[in-house]
Protein backbone atom coordinates (compact mmCIF):
# COMPACT_ATOMS: atom_id res chain seq x y z
CA UNK A 1 0.00 0.00 0.00
CA UNK A 2 2.64 3.00 0.65
CA UNK A 3 4.37 1.52 -2.54
CA UNK A 4 1.13 2.48 -3.79
CA UNK A 5 1.04 5.95 -2.31
CA UNK A 6 4.50 6.78 -3.07
CA UNK A 7 3.87 6.36 -6.58
CA UNK A 8 0.16 7.67 -7.04
CA UNK A 9 0.27 10.76 -3.86
CA UNK A 10 0.02 13.35 -7.08
CA UNK A 11 -2.81 11.75 -8.78
CA UNK A 12 -4.70 10.73 -5.32
CA UNK A 13 -4.48 14.66 -3.80
CA UNK A 14 -5.43 15.83 -7.58
CA UNK A 15 -8.65 13.56 -7.22
CA UNK A 16 -9.42 14.87 -3.88
CA UNK A 17 -8.70 18.65 -4.31
CA UNK A 18 -11.17 17.80 -7.39
CA UNK A 19 -13.86 16.26 -5.52
CA UNK A 20 -14.05 18.77 -2.79
CA UNK A 21 -14.28 21.04 -5.47
CA UNK A 22 -17.19 19.66 -6.70
CA UNK A 23 -19.10 18.76 -3.27
CA UNK A 24 -18.63 22.60 -2.39
CA UNK A 25 -20.23 23.49 -5.69
CA UNK A 26 -22.91 21.54 -5.57
CA UNK A 27 -23.65 22.02 -1.70
CA UNK A 28 -23.10 24.95 -1.14
CA UNK A 29 -26.03 27.53 0.26
CA UNK A 30 -27.56 29.11 -2.49
CA UNK A 31 -28.37 32.88 -2.07
CA UNK A 32 -31.42 34.54 -3.08
CA UNK A 33 -32.17 37.88 -3.13
CA UNK A 34 -35.49 39.20 -4.00
CA UNK A 35 -36.26 43.36 -4.30
CA UNK A 36 -39.98 44.63 -4.37
CA UNK A 37 -40.29 47.55 -5.99
CA UNK A 38 -40.31 49.79 -2.91
CA UNK A 39 -36.97 48.27 -2.17
CA UNK A 40 -35.43 48.73 -5.36
CA UNK A 41 -32.16 50.03 -5.58
CA UNK A 42 -32.52 53.95 -7.05
CA UNK A 43 -30.31 55.79 -9.56
CA UNK A 44 -29.95 59.31 -8.11
CA UNK A 45 -31.04 60.73 -12.11
CA UNK A 46 -33.80 58.56 -11.56
CA UNK A 47 -35.37 59.47 -7.67
CA UNK A 48 -36.33 63.18 -8.91
CA UNK A 49 -38.02 61.54 -11.93
CA UNK A 50 -39.84 58.85 -9.35
CA UNK A 51 -40.81 60.88 -6.78
CA UNK A 52 -42.46 63.46 -8.97
CA UNK A 53 -44.57 60.62 -11.26
CA UNK A 54 -45.69 58.88 -8.22
CA UNK A 55 -46.35 59.74 -4.61
CA UNK A 56 -45.44 57.98 -1.71
CA UNK A 57 -47.44 55.09 -1.10
CA UNK A 58 -50.36 55.79 2.44
CA UNK A 59 -49.66 53.35 5.18
CA UNK A 60 -52.65 50.55 5.14
CA UNK A 61 -55.11 50.40 7.91
CA UNK A 62 -54.91 47.37 9.69
CA UNK A 63 -57.40 45.71 8.51
CA UNK A 64 -56.89 46.06 4.99
CA UNK A 65 -54.90 42.48 3.25
CA UNK A 66 -51.93 43.09 2.04
CA UNK A 67 -51.15 43.09 -2.02
CA UNK A 68 -48.86 39.97 -3.16
CA UNK A 69 -47.20 41.85 -6.11
CA UNK A 70 -48.01 45.33 -6.54
CA UNK A 71 -48.42 47.02 -9.84
CA UNK A 72 -46.04 49.30 -11.83
CA UNK A 73 -47.56 52.61 -11.89
CA UNK A 74 -47.33 52.60 -15.94
CA UNK A 75 -48.65 48.75 -16.07
CA UNK A 76 -52.08 49.01 -14.97
CA UNK A 77 -53.35 45.70 -16.60
CA UNK A 78 -50.91 43.52 -14.83
CA UNK A 79 -48.75 42.93 -18.29
CA UNK A 80 -45.67 42.49 -16.50
CA UNK A 81 -44.26 44.62 -19.70
CA UNK A 82 -41.37 46.98 -18.92
CA UNK A 83 -41.26 45.62 -15.13
CA UNK A 84 -37.04 44.46 -15.15
CA UNK A 85 -33.84 45.90 -16.23
CA UNK A 86 -33.82 43.71 -19.35
CA UNK A 87 -36.83 45.50 -20.58
CA UNK A 88 -35.90 48.93 -19.49
CA UNK A 89 -31.86 48.06 -21.16
CA UNK A 90 -34.10 46.76 -24.39
CA UNK A 91 -36.15 49.91 -24.53
CA UNK A 92 -32.77 51.93 -24.24
CA UNK A 93 -31.39 50.59 -26.72
CA UNK A 94 -33.93 50.54 -29.60
CA UNK A 95 -34.68 54.36 -28.56
CA UNK A 96 -30.70 55.15 -29.28
CA UNK A 97 -31.06 52.89 -32.60
CA UNK A 98 -34.11 53.96 -33.69
CA UNK A 99 -32.52 57.81 -33.40
CA UNK A 100 -29.19 57.06 -35.26
CA UNK A 101 -30.66 55.31 -37.98
CA UNK A 102 -33.80 57.03 -38.08
CA UNK A 103 -36.28 54.39 -37.59
CA UNK A 104 -39.75 55.00 -35.34
CA UNK A 105 -39.51 53.34 -32.26
CA UNK A 106 -41.76 52.10 -29.74
CA UNK A 107 -41.71 55.54 -27.33
CA UNK A 108 -43.17 57.48 -30.42
CA UNK A 109 -46.51 54.90 -30.30
CA UNK A 110 -49.34 55.01 -28.39
CA UNK A 111 -50.76 52.66 -26.07
CA UNK A 112 -47.08 50.27 -26.15
CA UNK A 113 -47.84 49.43 -22.62
CA UNK A 114 -49.69 46.21 -21.46
CA UNK A 115 -50.08 42.80 -22.63
CA UNK A 116 -50.34 42.15 -26.42
CA UNK A 117 -53.31 41.59 -28.08
CA UNK A 118 -54.49 38.72 -30.82
CA UNK A 119 -54.07 40.31 -34.27
CA UNK A 120 -54.96 37.58 -35.76
CA UNK A 121 -58.80 38.43 -34.69
CA UNK A 122 -58.70 41.14 -37.31
CA UNK A 123 -60.01 40.07 -40.69
CA UNK A 124 -57.24 40.01 -42.94
CA UNK A 125 -54.29 39.54 -40.49
CA UNK A 126 -52.87 35.95 -40.69
CA UNK A 127 -49.30 34.78 -39.04
CA UNK A 128 -47.08 36.26 -41.27
CA UNK A 129 -48.53 39.87 -41.03
CA UNK A 130 -48.92 39.81 -37.36
CA UNK A 131 -45.40 39.48 -36.95
CA UNK A 132 -45.06 42.15 -39.45
CA UNK A 133 -46.76 44.16 -37.77
CA UNK A 134 -45.41 43.23 -34.14
CA UNK A 135 -42.26 43.51 -35.11
CA UNK A 136 -42.70 47.52 -36.18
CA UNK A 137 -43.77 47.99 -32.48
CA UNK A 138 -47.56 47.38 -33.24
CA UNK A 139 -49.05 44.58 -30.61
CA UNK A 140 -52.36 46.26 -29.00
CA UNK A 141 -55.41 47.17 -31.08
CA UNK A 142 -55.09 50.67 -29.63
CA UNK A 143 -52.26 51.21 -31.39
CA UNK A 144 -53.30 50.54 -34.60
CA UNK A 145 -56.65 52.22 -33.92
CA UNK A 146 -54.13 55.66 -33.25
CA UNK A 147 -52.34 55.28 -36.99
CA UNK A 148 -52.69 58.26 -38.67
CA UNK A 149 -52.84 58.04 -42.69
CA UNK A 150 -49.56 59.02 -42.77
CA UNK A 151 -48.23 56.64 -40.13
CA UNK A 152 -50.76 53.86 -42.63
CA UNK A 153 -48.80 54.88 -45.84
CA UNK A 154 -45.04 54.30 -43.92
CA UNK A 155 -45.96 51.12 -42.42
CA UNK A 156 -47.50 49.99 -45.36
CA UNK A 157 -44.40 50.95 -47.51
CA UNK A 158 -42.42 48.47 -45.23
CA UNK A 159 -45.20 45.21 -45.34
CA UNK A 160 -43.96 43.88 -48.72
CA UNK A 161 -46.61 41.39 -49.88
CA UNK A 162 -48.98 42.57 -47.37
CA UNK A 163 -48.88 45.98 -49.48
CA UNK A 164 -52.22 47.74 -49.17
CA UNK A 165 -53.57 45.48 -46.85
CA UNK A 166 -53.72 47.77 -43.96
CA UNK A 167 -56.12 50.17 -46.10
CA UNK A 168 -58.11 47.56 -47.76
CA UNK A 169 -58.61 45.09 -45.21
CA UNK A 170 -59.75 48.48 -43.19
CA UNK A 171 -57.69 47.45 -40.44
CA UNK A 172 -57.48 50.79 -38.43
CA UNK A 173 -61.03 50.75 -37.96
CA UNK A 174 -61.65 47.15 -36.89
CA UNK A 175 -58.89 47.84 -33.93
CA UNK A 176 -60.92 51.09 -33.07
CA UNK A 177 -63.64 48.97 -32.27
CA UNK A 178 -61.58 46.16 -30.79
CA UNK A 179 -59.55 48.85 -28.55
CA UNK A 180 -62.98 50.46 -27.35
CA UNK A 181 -63.97 46.31 -27.01
CA UNK A 182 -67.10 47.18 -28.90
CA UNK A 183 -67.81 43.92 -30.14
CA UNK A 184 -71.23 44.08 -31.38
CA UNK A 185 -70.11 47.38 -33.46
CA UNK A 186 -67.65 44.95 -35.03
CA UNK A 187 -70.01 42.56 -36.10
CA UNK A 188 -72.05 44.75 -37.80
CA UNK A 189 -69.23 46.14 -39.66
CA UNK A 190 -66.81 43.25 -40.42
CA UNK A 191 -68.76 39.99 -39.62
CA UNK A 192 -68.60 37.48 -36.59
CA UNK A 193 -65.46 37.80 -34.75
Amino acid sequence: MSELWAAYWPVILIAVAIGLITGFLIFRPKQRVTLTKEEAPVRPHMAVARTAEVPPPAPAPASAPAMSSPASPDDSDGGGEGEDLADEAAAAISDVTGEIIGAPVHSHLPGSRGVPDNLQKLKGVGPKLAGLLQSKGLVRYEQIAALSPEDVDRIDADLGAFRGRLTRDRIVEQAGYLARGDQAGYEEQFGKL
